[in-house]
Formats: C-alpha cells, sequence, structure tokens
C-alpha cells in the first residue's frame, strides 16, 4: 500500500505526463492526488526538491519493474533478456505511459537547468550498472557501454512510439537485431 509521498509522487507523474513541468505545481499535484492542501509542500519543501523525488520514484519504479520482468540475470539466455526487453518496451508504452511521457519532460526540462539533468543522469547511470549485468552474463565484451547503446536505441524506440505511434508495433525484431549486433552473434541466440 502506497504510502502518502508515495501517492503524492504518483499524482505529480500523472501531472507531468499531462502537462509537462509547466504545470508541475504543488497545487496540480496535491488537487491530482485529492490530498489536502500544503501535503505536496511539506514532503517538497521546494520545487527542485519533488522534482528530485520525481526522478528517484521513477527509477525506483524502474528498477521494481526491471526486477519483476527480468529477475536475476540467467547466463548465456539470450532470449529470456530479449522477452524481458520486450516486455519492458511494451509496459513502458502501455501502462507505464505516463511515466514514460513524464520522463521525456524532465529529460528536455533537463537541457536547460542541471538541477534535474543530474538526477536523472544519476537514475539512468544507476539502472544501467544493474543491466548491464545481464550482457555480461551474454558474453558482451564491453556490458557497460554495450547497455548503454541498448538503452539509447530502445530510448528512440519508445520516444517514436510516443509522438509517431506505429500500428502493430512490435519491439521485438529490432531488439533482437540490436541485442545481437552488440553480442556479434547473429540474432542473439
Amino acid at each position: 500500500m502506497p504510502n502518502r509521498r508515495d501517492e503524492v509522487l504518483d499524482a505529480a507523474i500523472e501531472v507531468l505526463a499531462e502537462g509537462g513541468l509547466r504545470r508541475l505545481t504543488y497545487q496540480a499535484v496535491d488537487t491530482a492526488a485529492d490530498v489536502p492542501a500544503g501535503t505536496t509542500s511539506n514532503h517538497f519543501r521546494s520545487r527542485d526538491a519533488l522534482v528530485s523525488g520525481v526522478v528517484a520514484h521513477l527509477e525506483a519504479l524502474d528498477r521494481r519493474d526491471w526486477e519483476h520482468t527480468a529477475g536475476e540475470p540467467a547466463a548465456n539466455d539470450p532470449e529470456a533478456f530479449i522477452d524481458a526487453l520486450t516486455h519492458m518496451v511494451r509496459h513502458a508504452l502501455g501502462p507505464a505511459r505516463p511515466r514514460t511521457t513524464a520522463r521525456y519532460a524532465l529529460i528536455l526540462e533537463g537541457l536547460a537547468r542541471p538541477a534535474v539533468r543530474e538526477p536523472l543522469s544519476r537514475a539512468q547511470d544507476s539502472l544501467i550498472t544493474w543491466v548491464s549485468q545481464w550482457l555480461a552474463t551474454l558474453g558482451s565484451p564491453d556490458p557497460r557501454e554495450h547497455c548503454r547503446l541498448l538503452f539509447d536505441y530502445l530510448d528512440g524506440m519508445i520516444f517514436h512510439q510516443v509522438v509517431l505511434p506505429q500500428e502493430n508495433f512490435d519491439p521485438e525484431p529490432g531488439i533482437r537485431l540490436v541485442l545481437g549486433a552488440l553480442l556479434q552473434r547473429q540474432g542473439a541466440s
């Protein structure tokens, strides 16, 4: 059961997803969370603290999803990794779409504001560190760099599906191709 702080952060993600960073105000978050006025400011004393809280919450939710979907890395099982990546892309475009669009709003704001960019960078680095373990078990000669390249591809794919969706989109063939190229094995299997 989420606590009040998590409810506020979930509402902040919804506000970001629907209206971008300009709409992220204490009042908008309080309204979206259906909590008394002032609740958000009690948990986050500044707007930068709220944004940092949202980024940390996004990171925790992403990690939870990865752990639930992928579990621990399985040695030499590229199919399990492809399945996990495919599921994560579909999840990012489906049930987690508000998180995805909120993250993009934060990324764009980070272009001008280091206070936004820095926690996003730390969150991405943390996820890359964790997911690169899969690539190591699959024999990647440079798992961290390969994970960064893979995430760049996945982020681009997800972004295009958010802004210019294709009917009957299937992320699996592209994931298979990119992973195969990174691991220098045709088809990654």
